[in-house]
């Protein structure tokens, strides 16, 4: 079993920036590919972002367009979301998730392990 436990959302002027990091505990985080998704009020969720295990290589969704990082430091346990230049439109839930399959997964149905999310809410 992995435990994830979301931190840094909250509430910023749209042009700003937020970063999300994303604890782990239990099993050895380092095995585990992992992926940022997001769910805002009436829409389904969807994947943001997504980093190997070994951050070798990363997976973003278009409407990042270069505005967000996914990185992560297995020292730490810790997976981040670097969130710059945000739009009312980045208003959601952002959730955190882990899976042990091979390859940057990016379903929903592909993750194992989820944190309970953390709220971003981008004003005008």
């Amino acid at each position: 079993q992995v435990q994830l436990v979301e931190s840094g959302g909250g509430l910023v002027q749209a042009g700003g920036s937020l970063r999300l990091s994303c604890a782990a505990s239990g099993r050895t985080f380092a095995n585990y590919d992992a992926g940022w998704f997001r769910q805002a009020p009436g829409l389904e969720r969807e994947l943001v972002a997504a980093i190997r295990w070994n951050g070798g290589d990363m997976y973003y969704a278009a409407f990042t367009k270069g505005r967000f990082t996914i990185s992560r430091d297995n020292a730490k346990n810790t997976v981040y979301l670097q969130m710059n230049s945000l739009k009312l439109e980045d208003t959601a839930i952002y959730y955190c998730a882990a899976t042990r399959a091979i390859g940057l997964i990016t379903t929903i149905s592909g993750y194992d392990y989820w944190g309970q999310g953390t709220q971003v809410t981008v004003s005008s």
